[in-house]
Parts: C-alpha cells; structure tokens; sequence
C-alpha cells in the first residue's frame, strides 16, 4: 500500500462517531473532545518482554478489527523515584509490560500537512519516560494546528545496559522506534512527516540532543527543542561496563547478555535500586567514573555505533546542519533536587568549596557568586553553581557550536519566573516550564507552581514552541556566538543579549 493510499484511511464510527484511523499494525479508535481527536497507547513497538526482552524494538504484531486507543499505556518496569523528586509530577499510570506506545492530539483526520510535535519525556533515564502526566496533554496544541504525539521509551538497566555481548541503548532505539512510526503513520492523523519537531526536556532533552549525533534517526525530524539538557551526560564504554558489572555483581551473576536476559525483571530492578544507592552514597569517579558527577548511571552509551561520536562533536561536525534548533535552560534548575528534602539548607561552606573544586571552579570563582548573589546561603550558592555547571553554561556551548557549524537557525532561551511554592525557595527550578510550553496550567501543576500560576506566560510560551513547530520562527531574535541573544521568559518576558557574560567567563577553562 502506498504511503499517499494508506493516509487517508480513516472515518468515525458510525455508532458512536468516534475517529477510526488505519495504521500499519492495524486500525485503532479514539476519542473526540472539544474538536481535538485523541489517541492514547498506541503501540508503536512490541512489548519488550518475553522473546524481546532486552532486545531492540520490534514492530507491533498486526491485529485484526478495531483496537481502542483510549487510555494510556503503562510506563517501563522502572524502580521509584526517590523520596521527594517526583513532588508535583503526578503519573496517570503504573508499570507495565506493554510500554512501547504513544499518544496523538490531532484537530484533523486525513491529508492536513500539519506540523508535528514529539515529546520525548524525562526521567534521568532511569524513571519516568512516559507521557501520562496531566500536564503533558496536548490538546492545546492540537487546538493551534500542530498534532501532538508523546512517547515512552525504556529506562534503566532494560533500556540502557552495556555489555560486551549485548545491544546497547535499546532506550534510545526506542525513540527512534517511535519517530519511525510517526514517520510513516502520522499522515493519517493529519500530520506532516517532513515537519517534524522533537522536543524534550531533562533526560527527554538529552536525548533530542543525542538524537541528532544518530545516524539512524536523520530524516526523521526536521527540528529540535532541547530544554534543560543541553549537555548530555553520556556514559563512556569504560564507564558503561562498570555499571553493567556492578550490577550483575549485586545480582551475584556474570555480567553477560545470557545472564542479565534469564534473571527476572523484578530483581534488577532490585538491584538497580542498590545501585544508585551505593552511587550516592559514596561518588567516588574512582569508582563510577563520570557518573560520579552526573548521577545518571544509566545514560545512553557512546558505542561507536548507535551513538558514533558525543553529540556535542557531531554538531560541530555538522550532523545538525540542516536542523533548526531551540536550546534553553530555567534560572535555578537545581532547586528542584535540594529545596524539597531541605538539603539546601544542610550545605556548608565545606561542602561548598570541596563540590565546586571538584566542578574546576577556582576559589575566585565561588567569591565571584558570592558577590552576585548577595546573602547567599553555601546552599543556595551551591545551587546556582551546580545551575551553572549542569545546565546554563552547556546551552550555551551547544548553541554556540550549532550556530557556528549550521546551515539552520538557532534560538536560545531562558525561563526565570519563580515559583511562590515552598516559601518561594523553589524559584525558577528544573520542569517548572513544561505546563507553560503545553498551556496546561491547572493540570496537576499546583504543587509546583502554585494556584495562580501566570497565565500570561504560558500563553507566550506556548505560541513561541507552536510557531517554531511551524515556521521555524519563535519570535525572538536568533542566536548567534557574538551577541548570544536570549529570550527571557519572567512576568515580563523580553530578548537580552549575553546574559551571562560574566559568569561565563568563570567557566572557560571548564566547558
């Protein structure tokens, strides 16, 4: 069947009037509400288990009749977030078998050539990944003519294990699953597969950003937004096997793909638990390697082949050169991780210099955030350097390296409103953008942003990412690494140029 032939396979049932639409694998129904056709759990892959288990994704089995697609798919097998971090990220699922789905928000069936949006969610690569969140609805972007597709994708050891015998980053190959399936299906969901936008945020950011380093993944989107996960944290394959051997060690089995495939799934997922324990209670790089600074054990692996080289050296390479890019970064990202469990407050001036040295940031560099964040508790210092470190600086980096080696445009952006939660000590932290991009405000959001969230905001926000998805254009003015214009989303949102050029020049011997 023909690719123009098999998009315009759909129509409504004639009982209930709801959308029908025929896939590859089969057709499937959805539901329709306020003009917006919603599709939810839509296999995009086998599940992973059984005789697929630890394996790359396989093409859904095809079904006969119609399937309903009308509630959403489990999340990976997954161990729980620790106490505290999910505060405010309230998951409309649990764990299941059959995770390789997606979820579609469309105003229109059938030939449209709309622009499409993918979201690709976070987790650390070791929790989450899935988009049942309330706030990740797309419905408001089907509402201004982009269809809207979330994804899940596996974590931890069952998505991101390296061995020597084994397949590595099967999450990552996940999402790529994912893009192929929209690729040659959203046509029937009136989407345009040649204007399509991946855009993600923490992990699901560091995996937009990876994305375009994969040779597999090229033609499958046309542009990215990466927030707040600029610097992918990838493992190397020295580090990688290390975390594969302790893990089959805690299991007490070799660390071998026969191995890890036999043992069931709830034991590594045991394991995987005393594992990050052992990780935060002792960091030591001797030990963990790079994983050591970034806690994330389980990040995609640069294996020479799915993931040739780091993202960072393809985009200067070139590998982006025809994708136009937005990156951006929240002002206090790092409150999110010590502001809840009080850690902030249980930093000292010890701690401070001894995490800072091991950053490289030179005693000079802590007295110049002492000096431009008066008062400053060691805690709150912390946070704004590790803010820094992890987040800000390296978008700054990759747009740099994107503006100077791409055809492409590129757009920076950074989200400062803060937060009245938690006595305002939230501030600007880490996902706080998210239901202002989605214009999901309302939707489960109140832990984190409170009862009155500004409106106003999300309005821009969300109008910026939908324009974008469909003209390549924000509205802001483009970035370049000479003025390094940046769009400052706040009550009062407006475009500066070299916002950090200060506290840059701190880092220049370090990124």
């Amino acid at each position: 069947m023909s690719e123009q032939t098999f998009s315009t396979k759909h129509h409504l049932d004639s009982h209930t009037s709801d959308p029908i639409v025929r896939t590859e694998s089969g057709d499937i129904r959805g539901r329709t509400a306020d003009d917006v056709h919603v599709f939810k759990g839509v296999p995009f892959a086998a599940p992973p288990f059984g005789p697929n288990y630890l394996r790359p994704p396989q093409p859904p089995v095809h079904w006969g009749g119609v399937r309903d697609t009308l509630s959403f798919g489990p999340k990976s097998p997954q161990v729980p977030y620790p106490p505290g971090t999910a505060d405010g990220l309230a998951e409309l699922v649990s764990t299941g078998e059959d995770c390789l789905t997606l979820n579609i928000w469309t105003p229109s069936l059938g030939i449209a050539e709309r622009p499409v949006m993918v979201w690709i969610p976070g987790g650390m690569f070791e929790f989450h990944a899935t988009g049942a969140v309330a706030y990740y609805n797309g419905s408001r972007f089907a509402r201004d003519g982009v269809v809207c597709v979330t994804i899940n994708y596996r974590v931890g050891a069952q998505g991101f294990l390296y061995l020597d015998d084994g397949i590595p980053n099967l999450g990552l190959l996940d999402q790529i699953a994912a893009l192929e399936w929209v690729h040659k299906n959203i046509a029937a969901f009136g989407g345009d597969p040649r204007r399509v936008t991946i855009f993600g945020e923490s992990a699901g950011a560091m995996s937009v950003a990876t994305l375009l380093a994969v040779p597999k993944a090229k033609g499958l989107f046309r542009r990215a937004i990466v927030q707040s996960g600029s610097n992918p944290k990838l493992n190397s394959t020295a580090t990688a096997k290390r975390i594969g051997q302790r893990l089959a060690e805690i299991l007490g089995i070799e660390a071998t793909w026969e191995a890890i495939s036999t043992t069931p799934s709830d034991q590594i997922l045991h394991a995987q638990a005393q594992l990050r324990d052992e990780l935060v209670g002792r960091p030591d790089p001797t030990l963990w390697g790079e994983v050591a600074l970034s806690f994330i054990p389980w990040a995609p692996t640069i294996d020479g082949d799915i993931i040739p080289v780091h993202p960072m050296d393809a985009v200067r390479a070139g590998a982006a050169a025809d994708i136009d890019l937005v990156v951006g970064s929240n002002t206090e990202e790092t409150r999110l991780f010590l502001v809840p469990d009080g850690s902030i407050d249980r930093i000292t001036e010890e701690n401070l210099s001894s995490i800072a040295g091991v950053y490289g940031l030179l005693p000079e560099g802590i007295d110049a955030y002492r000096e431009s964040h008066p008062g400053a508790s060691p805690g709150e210092l912390f946070s704004a350097i590790q803010t820094d470190w992890f987040w800000r600086i390296p978008a700054i980096r990759f747009a740099d390296t994107h503006a100077e080696a791409a055809r492409a445009l590129t757009y920076m952006y950074e989200f400062a409103w803060q937060s009245p939660q938690m006595g305002g000590r939230l501030g600007a932290s880490h996902s706080l953008e998210i239901p202002f991009v989605f214009d999901t405000l309302g939707l489960g959001t109140e832990p984190l942003l409170g009862p009155t969230p500004a409106q106003e905001l999300a309005d821009i926000m969300h109008q910026a990412w939908v324009a974008f998805a469909t003209i390549g254009d924000p509205g802001w003015p483009k970035y370049n690494a000479s003025c390094r214009s940046t769009m400052h989303f706040n009550i009062a949102s407006r475009a500066v140029n070299n916002p950090l050029n200060k506290i840059i020049k701190l880092w220049d011997n370090i990124y």
